[in-house]
């Protein structure tokens, strides 16, 4: 326990900004990471490595998803492995923190496997409309256009939140950061990933999971919007 207490209070003052984050990312997903972290440290595991265990969990789920029919215990085990495997992602950057810093090609591999994740998923998804349609209630052909539009509002805002941030100038050294809003904290709730997550809790409901996460993917479509036209209006005043 003496390498992981002394990695937990190292990585409590190595936390990144919470600015932007939602409720469930700064109160759950992080201070689980920050355990995994510290866990994974006294293991002498790599960043890298834990970004690989993100992806057996995550993908994992995703596999289930697509290959069985829903079930009670499934929408468990799912939403399990998911909400593991995103408290890993947190981890493999607070561990790369605690080493030193990263690596650009371990920044690389935690988004290449983020946007596998998220394409997979939502595939699965579709996959899962498709082969168990009775169950799911998804006989109408239209309800396989409801995972592709998730896909799309989810890798646009993803490549969008990215690409912004790395065209944004950087702050200057020694600012001080902008206080987190609770507000904004609360409202971006709809669309964290860790929130998604508790919709395969539903997995047995069959058509009530549907009719769940297709309202999640209307509220995501809405907030891509709303992001985009964020993004663009900061990006406007940005000179290259």
């Amino acid at each position: 326990m003496g390498r992981v207490g002394t990695a937990l209070r190292e990585l409590r003052g190595a936390q990144k900004s919470a600015k932007g984050v939602s409720l469930y990312s700064r109160f759950v997903n992080r201070p689980t990471g920050r355990y995994l972290a510290a866990g994974s440290y006294a293991l002498g595991l790599t960043p890298n490595q834990v970004t690989l265990i993100s992806a057996a969990f995550s993908f994992a789920a995703v596999a289930a998803v697509a290959l069985t029919g829903p079930s009670w215990a499934l929408g468990a085990a799912v939403w399990a492995a998911l909400a593991v495997g995103f408290a890993f992602d947190s981890a493999d950057g607070q561990l790369a923190r605690l080493r030193g810093g990263g690596s650009a090609a371990g920044e690389w591999l935690d988004h290449v496997v983020d946007a596998a994740k998220l394409t997979a998923l939502h595939s699965c998804v579709l996959i899962a409309f498709y082969r168990f349609p009775e169950e799911y209630g998804t006989t109408a052909d239209g309800w396989l256009l409801v995972p592709l539009g998730f896909q799309f509002a989810a890798v646009v805002t993803f490549f969008g939140g990215l690409l912004t941030e790395k065209l944004k100038p950087k702050p200057a050294p020694g600012s001080a950061a902008a206080a987190p809003s609770t507000a904004r904290a609360v409202a971006l709730l709809p669309v964290d990933y860790g929130v998604f997550c508790l919709v395969f809790l539903l997995l047995g409901g069959g058509k009530l999971f549907a009719w769940a996460y297709a309202g999640l993917g209307a509220v995501a479509a809405l907030f891509l919007l709303a992001f985009l036209a964020k993004w663009f209006r900061e990006l406007s005043a940005v000179r290259r």
